[in-house]
């Protein structure tokens, strides 16, 4: 079983927490854009208070353990793997209890190169002891407003993950396709669960517009943030997310799978 002093010592080896690769520039421009509302930032939550910029620097260094000083403004940014450890707890006790109920989920994932090892160890114990892993809308389009401009995507689902892919260059099997932080995708997949009248997901697992843009609609919502990841710690201070947990989210996937072993060892799952 994976200790909390080992997994502890993985977070900063392998830069999940500690000093991590995203940069304070990056996390202050996120905490700029949110402050205006932007629905880059945004991500699918919809604030009741408004949160300024410091406001949110004094949040995130409450919840992640960046600097609360306003005149740092260059240079790595920092996640306190206390924090970590302590929001993956809580994260494995709402899943535990999920699997204890045999509750439907639905998992998705706006970094598929990244994070997909990761929900889909989740997925596999999560069915392994007989919750059903949700996969409505497959194939779906779903346009999106880009950088680029409104690009037109396809809902997929691997090892029970949703994510989004570029029709023109996905295939079923092939490597998950597109990076995207939007809410439209998991606003597709709830809309066609309730069209279908099958299950509802008692439980949103993901990162992102799949853990806001759920958590917005009323469901109860867990997730893994990145420190320029504001919404989800401004919908877990609000009451919309639950779980919010820091963690570096660009890291090679393979770092990943230890965060897997230790949330279903704690959520006493069999894989």
């Amino acid at each position: 079983m994976l200790t909390a002093d080992a997994l502890r010592a993985h977070l900063l080896a392998a830069r999940l927490a500690g000093e991590v690769a995203t940069s304070r520039e990056t996390s202050l421009r996120s905490y700029r854009l949110f402050a205006a509302r932007d629905p880059r930032a945004l991500i699918g939550i919809d604030p009741e208070r408004h949160w300024g910029q410091r406001e949110l620097l004094s949040l995130m260094a409450a919840r992640c353990g960046v600097s609360a000083d306003p005149g740092y403004t260059t240079g790595p940014d920092v996640i306190d793997p206390e924090r970590t450890l302590a929001a993956l707890d809580a994260f494995a006790q709402r899943i535990g209890e999920a699997a204890r109920r045999g509750a439907p989920v639905l998992l998705g994932t706006g970094h598929p190169h990244r994070l997909l090892g990761f929900y889909g160890g989740l997925a596999d114990a999560l069915s392994a002891v007989g919750c059903e892993v949700l996969t409505p809308a497959q194939g779906r389009s779903v346009d999106i407003l880009t950088r680029f401009g409104l690009r037109t995507y396809a809902l997929d689902y691997v090892r029970g993950v949703a994510l989004v892919r570029e029709p023109e260059v996905g295939r079923p099997g092939c490597e998950p396709g597109a990076h995207c932080h939007s809410p439209l995708p998991v606003r597709v997949a709830l809309a066609a669960a309730a069209d279908a009248g099958g299950p509802l997901p008692e439980l949103v697992i993901g990162d992102h517009g799949w853990v806001c843009g759920a958590g917005q609609l009323g469901f109860e919502a867990i997730g893994l943030a990145d420190t320029d990841d504001p919404a989800l710690f401004v919908g877990e201070a609000e009451g919309v997310v639950s779980v919010a947990v820091p963690v570096d989210d660009g890291v090679r996937s393979d770092h990943y799978r230890p965060l897997t072993r230790y949330v279903v060892n704690r959520a006493c799952l069999s894989q």
